[in-house]
């Protein structure tokens, strides 16, 4: 029989275990969210855009460079998977 105490820690393990792989997931889903907006800041030309940098003068000013700028950051994920696949079949 299983006592209380292993019980709660195998549940507890099964939560971080979990929680770490909806993180990644989360990660990799960053990138193309943040290209997709900075794709459709630039074809629709937000009014919003004007309050941000330069507005409509500038081709990488405002809210598309900040997007694109997010995508740059959060592509670690994805370097991150490709990397690790790529040792993996490298084995």
């Amino acid at each position: 029989m299983t006592s209380p105490l292993s019980a709660t820690a195998g549940a507890s393990r099964n939560g971080v275990v979990a929680a770490r792989h909806l993180a990644r997931w989360l990660a990799l889903a960053a990138t193309p969210t943040f290209a997709i907006m900075a794709v459709l800041t630039a074809v629709l030309d937000s009014p919003a855009d004007m309050l941000c940098g330069s507005g409509h003068g500038a081709m990488l000013g405002g809210m598309m460079s900040m997007y694109l700028l997010m995508s740059a950051f959060h592509s670690a994920a994805w370097l991150r998977l490709i990397a690790e696949r790529r040792r993996a079949v490298g084995r």
